[in-house]
């Protein structure tokens, strides 16, 4: 069979193609079996000494696509924004992330490189795949987080005073970018890093499970103060939430509910327990102390 110069210039034209899609029908591998069979089966040397050069730039240029498309696939980041639904996310080294509601996380759409890096603004539950060979960082607001594989929360509003990181499983190492300040958290262990007085403070948490109760979309508050539990629920409801009493801030509530109860459920009993009234003007909730 005799190779054509038309035939020779639809096969350059399905070699330089196979850049544009490197999964597709034609790839650079693929097109080069069908160009080599081609050309040998030629009685004439002089035409395959003719189109050598072209064949060989085609093949660089093909694989120079490739190698690009490969590299912006694996430096995109992906950006996944919560509003009032809690989702669960799993990253390209199959770690699962919880995303609270209003929360937002930053990754990779590969990970490259000697670790796996993610960004975090809200509030997020992390089951971390172990690669000891490539640690974890999770960047949360003023904090870093660094673990192998291990079970952690981390809690990063940026209208928030504190940052809280907790430890469920495994060991973390909490450290404050540009400084030598550091934590190495056990199981049931807390970091708290104050944004105002820049301290990073350790803290005992028996009751760590509470912190990632709010994955089942359930509020437990366990004799908190009134301030911490509207602290909560402004976040989780993105809505503005006041109290005009200082007297009312630190005044401690046991309550706790299921999923689906709406706002102005919660506060209904609240205020019956917290002996406070509410109301509502534009988009801010002004609590304020019941008058006998």
């Amino acid at each position: 069979m005799t190779t054509t110069d038309k035939d020779i210039d639809k096969i350059l034209d399905q070699l330089v193609a196979s850049t544009r899609s490197p999964r597709g029908r034609f790839s650079a591998q693929k097109s080069w079996r069908i160009l080599e069979k081609r050309l040998f089966s030629t009685t004439g040397k002089i035409k395959f000494f003719r189109i050598a050069g072209s064949v060989a730039a085609s093949i660089l240029f093909c694989l120079a696509g490739w190698y690009t498309y490969n590299y912006v696939r694996s430096t995109s980041i992906q950006t996944i924004s919560t509003l009032a639904e809690i989702q669960e996310i799993t990253l390209p080294d199959q770690s699962v992330v919880t995303l609270n509601r209003y929360s937002t996380l930053r990754f990779p759409a590969h990970f490259r490189g000697d670790k796996r890096e993610v960004q975090l603004t809200g509030e997020a539950y992390f089951n971390v795949e172990k690669d000891k060979r490539h640690p974890f960082i999770v960047k949360a607001e003023s904090v870093d987080v660094q673990v192998l594989g291990t079970r952690f929360n981390v809690e990063a509003y940026s209208q928030d005073t504190e940052v809280r990181t907790t430890l469920l499983e495994g060991s973390v190492k909490v450290s404050i970018p540009g400084e030598n300040e550091q934590l190495i958290l056990s199981s049931n262990e807390s970091a708290v890093y104050n944004r105002v007085r820049k301290s990073l403070e350790h803290e005992i948490n028996p009751e760590s499970s509470n912190e990632i109760i709010w994955r089942n979309g359930h509020f437990q508050f366990d004799y908190l103060p009134l301030q911490e539990i509207i602290r909560q629920l402004s976040h989780a409801f993105n809505v503005k939430i006041e109290i005009t009493d200082p007297n009312l801030r630190n005044y401690r509530i046991r309550a706790n509910f299921t999923n689906g109860e709406s706002l102005e459920e919660m506060l209904d009993l609240l205020k019956g327990a917290g002996n406070f009234n509410y109301t509502k003007t534009n988009d801010t909730i002004i609590i304020s102390t019941k008058l006998n």
